[in-house]
């Protein structure tokens, strides 16, 4: 079960990534923000509209020091074929990680074991390796990644500026609160 404040499970699966079949783990990115993006299927509806986007705007999030990891039930070589097929997904230049076995699906419970696919899930993690935020959708339901960027934006600046936090909808630039001592509790 993902708990927030705590380390996210590790993990070793191969992943498309570079053009080629590669072993990944979570923890070679300590240091790093990591974005895990679950989804359900290669050669699928909403997915190519997410993994697209997030290919769009991955410069941005690596810019903010960040990595996008996406996951789903399908093989490593079931991504490079939808790669080396789509144009929407041939932009991808994160790594597509492969969890045919559903190890990672289950230690982050996004697995719906019915159907043997992931639901949609975004997991944020720190450099420390630890969950600092996630939210799951049924799989009809498409992501925002200006709204997982605006997050991974809050959560670094929170991070960066202890004491403060950021009310809703905030953005860089904008005002931030900073709770007194008898509030402390109540945020």
């Amino acid at each position: 079960m993902l708990i927030i404040n705590e380390t996210a499970p590790d993990f070793s699966e191969d992943a498309y990534f570079d053009d080629k079949i590669t072993k990944i783990n979570l923890r070679d990115y300590q240091g790093k923000w990591v974005i895990l993006f679950f989804y359900p299927a290669d050669f699928t509806f909403v997915c190519p509209t997410e993994l697209g986007e997030l290919a769009d705007k991955y410069d941005i999030i690596k810019q903010l020091g960040a990595e996008v990891i996406s996951v789903s039930t399908d093989t490593a070589y079931v991504h490079k074929a939808w790669h080396d097929s789509s144009p929407t997904i041939k932009k991808i230049t994160y790594p597509m990680l492969a969890d045919p076995a559903r190890r990672v699906c289950q230690e982050y419970d996004t697995l719906i074991p019915a159907e043997g696919l992931s639901l949609r899930a975004t997991v944020l993690i720190d450099p420390e390796g630890i969950v600092k935020a996630f939210e799951f959708h049924e799989n009809s339901i498409g992501r925002s990644v200006d709204e997982i960027i605006r997050k991974l934006q809050a959560a670094k600046f929170v991070r960066e500026h202890h004491g403060e936090v950021c009310p809703m909808n905030w953005k860089p630039g904008e005002k931030t609160l900073s709770p007194s001592i008898n509030l402390v509790g109540k945020i």
